[in-house]
């Protein structure tokens, strides 16, 4: 990577509203535009969630992950919406965008498991983060998927 860029972990109430704009209007790009996937991405999800994600020099938003620590319904911490913008693909920022979310999970969690839904085009990607498949391959809005843990 030879851009720098600026990281940041936040709860959604610390979110500034350009903050926010920018992570609905990049999540938004990717996962309904260009993977032309209609769906309703505001999922009442983002409330509860940390928000992971990186600014580029020019204070464009091209890195996002939503974090979540375990909880009492959910004993292992998940990693979602896992995205980066057409613009810094194959530089290195999606696998800084992962060892930073898993970096958060561990902080919060040492001894949970981390999960994940991956699209199953990316299961290498992860696996090579120390995911393992635990589920068959489903549909999710129209994509393969399949449901992913990494352990403890």
């Amino acid at each position: 990577m030879s851009a720098s860029f600026t990281w940041q972990v936040q709860r959604f109430s610390d979110l500034t509203t350009t903050d926010l704009y920018a992570i609905l209007a990049l999540r938004q790009a990717v996962f309904v535009v260009e993977q032309n996937c209609p769906y309703q991405d505001a999922d009442g999800s983002d409330e509860r969630a940390w928000h992971l994600f990186a600014r580029s020099d020019d204070g464009s938003l091209v890195a996002y992950a939503r974090l979540f620590a375990p909880a009492s319904a959910a004993p292992y911490s998940r990693i979602g919406r896992v995205i980066s913008a057409g613009s810094v693909r194959r530089q290195g920022l999606g696998r800084e965008l992962m060892r930073r979310a898993i970096d958060w999970c561990q902080s919060q969690a040492p001894t949970a498991p981390i999960r994940l839904g991956a699209q199953t085009y990316l299961r290498a990607f992860y696996q090579s983060f120390g995911f393992v498949e635990i589920s068959e391959e489903y549909l999710e809005d129209g994509i393969p998927h399949v449901d992913m843990e990494r352990p403890a």
